[in-house]
């Protein structure tokens, strides 16, 4: 039954891991290199992620640059960037492009708040769900006498442990992204 349990476990970090690159696209008015992951450049003519074009770096607080390596790529760079919906105004000089980041109105802070909001009471659901499955696991499992009623209980509990930990996992990386786009 210990095997179901690492299942378990994996499943849960997995929506961690999930959460924690939603909220890393959150724009809290500091650049971050993260920021452009999601943006796809027409190149070669295939969709290419920014990242395989060029090098994102990030100078100063409100800037994110980006070097890219084919120079007769720039102007598709500049584009996908401004077209991503992002926010973002790129700025070609050469084979650099330069992408300022604005800063955040409250109104926006407010809305982000509730976006990275969103996306951990999802990231709560499906560590519920994987919880869902492994009890249910464990019933079946009783029923079909694999397992003792007080094993049962014994692996119940560790569970719903493991649960707690990755929602108290989830409520901390909410607590701590509401912190940074609420900053000024």
């Amino acid at each position: 039954m210990t095997a179901d349990l690492s299942e378990l476990r994996r499943r849960m970090d997995g929506a961690l891991d999930v959460l924690r690159k939603e909220l890393n696209g959150l724009r809290t008015g500091r650049a971050s290199p993260n920021l452009l992951d999601p943006v796809m450049v027409e190149a070669y003519g295939n969709k290419m992620p920014l990242r395989e074009l060029g090098n994102v770096s990030v100078p100063e607080p409100r800037m994110i640059t980006v070097t890219v390596y084919d120079k007769s790529m720039v102007k598709a760079v500049e584009k996908a960037i401004r077209d991503a919906g992002l926010g973002l105004n790129p700025m070609a000089d050469g084979a650099l492009v330069r992408v300022p980041i604005p800063g955040l109105t409250e109104e926006r802070r407010k809305e982000l708040v509730k976006v990275a909001g969103k996306y951990a009471e999802e990231a709560r659901v499906h560590i519920r769900n994987v919880r869902r499955d492994g009890m249910e696991g464990l019933k079946k499992a009783e029923k079909d006498h694999k397992i003792s009623q007080d094993e049962h209980r014994v692996q119940s509990d560790k569970v719903q442990k493991m649960t707690d930990e990755s929602v108290k996992k989830v409520d901390e990386a909410l607590a701590a992204k509401e912190k940074d786009i609420l900053k000024v």
